[in-house]
């Protein structure tokens, strides 16, 4: 019975030691659920599907949020939605996993310009061009995006694209 007891308490303390957790793995080691599912998401984006290419990546995103590729992606889908603003967010928050990332440099520099931020676009092209250190297809498309959204003269403050802080509030607040 006391031998029973020791190899149960031993189970448990072993069952509650950490496995390889999220800041024991390699920044490009993204579980494989995840990636099965930002592949069903990429075949549903293919196919003009975009809300299921949506649900595909967010729940890519669930199984794994350091899947910056499915973050990139669900970028895209907004940019293709006319949704800049969300998918300046998005690539921030790629960015946030790896700031030297081309793809999402240059997507948050099109989708700032595609909301008329061209300034800060102009930024993240500086940003690309120090990364890419030669001719690089991205850095060019964001050059073009650029110039078309510099045509149109729409001026958009720094801090209309800016994250704010969340406002919280507590319950005695609210009384």
């Amino acid at each position: 019975m006391r031998v029973s007891f020791l190899a149960l308490s031993a189970g448990l303390i072993l069952a509650s030691l950490p496995v390889a957790s999220d800041a024991q793995r390699a920044d490009n080691d993204i579980l494989p659920a995840s990636v099965a599912l930002q592949k069903q998401g990429e075949a549903a984006q293919h196919q003009g599907n975009l809300d299921a290419a949506v649900d595909y990546y967010e729940s890519a995103l669930a199984a794994d949020p350091r899947n910056r590729s499915a973050i990139i992606a669900l970028a895209q889908v907004a940019r293709a939605q006319g949704l800049p603003g969300k998918a300046i967010g998005l690539y921030r928050e790629a960015l946030l996993l790896e700031p030297n990332d081309l793809t999402a440099l240059t997507g948050q520099g099109e989708a700032l310009a595609d909301k008329g931020a061209v300034e800060i676009a102009r930024e993240k092209l500086a940003d690309a061009q120090r990364v890419c250190r030669g001719e690089c297809p991205q850095v060019a498309a964001l050059e073009r995006a650029i110039s078309a959204a510099g045509e149109t003269k729409r001026v958009v403050a720094a801090d209309a694209v800016t994250p704010k802080p969340a406002v919280t509030t507590t319950a005695s607040s609210q009384n």
